[in-house]
């Protein structure tokens, strides 16, 4: 019983109150709220994730059946690496609120190339604490919970993060500073301009070159000078410079149209990269027309 479709499971003495799931950047998410009762599971899984147990009730105990592992208590975090087998059982535990998240390995190495520890994502590491990694695990699970789902930049920032403390993923080391050719860069720019007015994730815009997200990112502020989501907004604002020089629309259509989530947002935006509100930008256009 699992979201999760390559997730071997077996479970006894639980019933589910509610699932929640979501999918970011590499991983998949799931919320499970559960009661108890001397329950058991069994748990296989060919790719690595993570265990976080956010909330229990009970004077009884929630047991890791592995070495080295003994009592669950709420916070405590647990990791296991892809193909390990690992056993629960609950005593006197009457409700459980937890995260699992699964890990897409082949998007991970895309994501972050050659600075991604391969020997940190084999080492099981059973019932541990930190303060950040959970602190972005309850926002996570807090997004997954979310009626209204915030964008799915939200979610891959945190998943994002999520990775880069659990496997320690630190800055390459080294002075050589690659730049993207002519033709990556083109192929690039000429993507954004073609897509300006959809979500374009970094990931799509990687893949163009061949280079993992971070590699693309840090290539790409070399040769042009700023991240690709600045000059996407700049393209984005270009655009509605355009559309109000021709158009006489709303500023929610404009911002639709520019690709932008609302017209607060294509305010904020505008106003950041011209010094200007879109509306005073439009009537000093239509002055300057006259």
């Amino acid at each position: 019983m699992t979201f999760h479709p390559r997730m071997k499971s077996s479970l006894k003495g639980i019933s589910v109150i509610n699932a929640l799931h979501r999918t970011w950047n590499g991983i998949v998410a799931d919320v499970w709220q559960v009661r108890c009762q001397d329950a058991e599971g069994e748990y296989e899984s060919p790719d690595p994730r993570l265990f976080v147990a956010l909330q229990m009730r009970g004077d009884g105990s929630f047991n890791l059946d592995a070495p080295g592992a003994h009592r669950v208590f709420s916070s405590s975090i647990t990791y296991v690496p892809a193909g390990r087998f690992l056993r629960s059982r609950s005593y006197g535990i009457s409700y459980v609120r937890h995260l699992d998240l699964h890990f897409d390995v082949e998007a991970l190495r895309r994501q972050f190339g050659a600075a991604l520890d391969e020997q940190r994502l084999g080492e099981l590491r059973l019932l541990f604490q930190d303060e950040h990694l959970l602190a972005i695990c309850q926002l996570i699970a807090a997004e997954c919970m979310n009626p209204d789902p915030l964008h799915s930049l939200y979610g891959d920032s945190l998943a994002t993060a999520l990775v880069a403390k659990l496997f320690e993923v630190r800055k390459t080391k080294g002075r050589h500073r690659p730049r993207l050719s002519e033709q990556q860069l083109r192929l690039v720019m000429d993507f954004m301009e073609d897509n300006y007015n959809e979500p374009i994730r970094l990931s799509e815009m990687a893949a163009l070159t061949g280079l993992s997200q971070i590699q693309f990112s840090r290539a790409f502020k070399e040769t042009v000078g700023m991240p690709p989501h600045a000059r996407l907004q700049e393209i984005r604002v270009r655009k509605v410079q355009e559309f109000l020089s021709v158009h006489d629309w709303p500023l929610t259509e404009i911002a639709t149209a520019a690709g932008f989530a609302d017209q607060a947002h294509l305010t904020r935006v505008f106003k950041r990269i011209t010094g200007l509100t879109p509306a005073y930008w439009a009537r000093q256009c239509a002055l300057r027309g006259k």
